[in-house]
């Protein structure tokens, strides 16, 4: 029979490696979530390129001038960048993290998979979450830091630099490729933060979590791939 003092350090090990994938999933659900508020601004923001060049670039503008007197002129982007940044350094160690306990818990794989009923966008999740991460990082070269406009016109008018970028059309196929890679993540993100905040404990909750993910995928997918479309179909010029 085994000593039950000595079963007891690994069993409080255990309940400790248990509390804290549980804070680690509630980081990843927070910071995505924060994610999510971000994306539905930054697509309202972009829809306003449908109003035509004076409405879109006043939108800009604004929002360089937005809290001023109380913060300094930018503040409130640069503020909005700083915790963007920390958000997703959260996000990205939380899921490194969690996917090594992961691996660590089941060293063998099985020999044969097991369909576990998990919505399909789960299996994109690893390498959308890279191929977003790449891409993010060309969009803010192309549109905040770097300014390139890859037609060789000017850039620092909003606006245009849109204009001319989604009159390419290998560029508005990787940008629509990368809203289909978005919609993707946030069906299963959303779904997974919501089943992470406890708001999927039934099976009508279940039903409405399921929902709520992809709607959300759909409105902001679709909602940030309508101005490239418009763009390149000349109803944008």
């Amino acid at each position: 029979m085994a000593d039950p003092v000595k079963t007891r350090p690994s069993l409080v090990e255990g309940a400790r490696a248990s509390r804290t994938s549980i804070s680690l999933k509630l980081l990843m659900a927070v910071s995505g979530l924060a994610f999510v508020g971000f994306v539905l601004g930054h697509m309202y923001g972009n829809l306003k390129a449908l109003s035509g060049h004076d409405t879109f670039n006043e939108y800009a503008h604004h929002l360089r001038e937005l809290g001023e007197p109380l913060l300094p002129h930018m503040g409130f982007i640069w503020i909005m960048r700083v915790g963007l940044l920390l958000a997703l350094i959260i996000h990205v160690a939380a899921a490194i993290e969690l996917t090594r306990r992961a691996r660590n818990a089941r060293p063998v794989k099985y020999v044969v998979k097991k369909h576990t009923g998990a919505i399909p966008a789960s299996r994109l999740m690893r390498w959308g979450g890279l191929t977003l991460f790449l891409f993010i990082v060309w969009h803010l070269v192309n549109f905040t830091f770097g300014k390139v406009n890859v037609q060789g016109g000017e850039t620092d008018d909003p606006y245009n630099l849109l204009v001319d970028t989604f009159d390419v059309w290998w560029m508005t196929l990787i940008y629509l490729a990368a809203m289909a890679m978005l919609g993707a993540h946030l069906h299963h993100g959303v779904w997974s933060s919501l089943q992470t905040l406890g708001l999927t404990s039934t099976a009508a909750s279940r039903a409405r979590a399921k929902t709520i993910s992809f709607a959300i995928a759909i409105v902001i997918a679709g909602g940030f791939s309508i101005v490239p479309i418009a763009v390149l179909t000349g109803i944008i010029d």
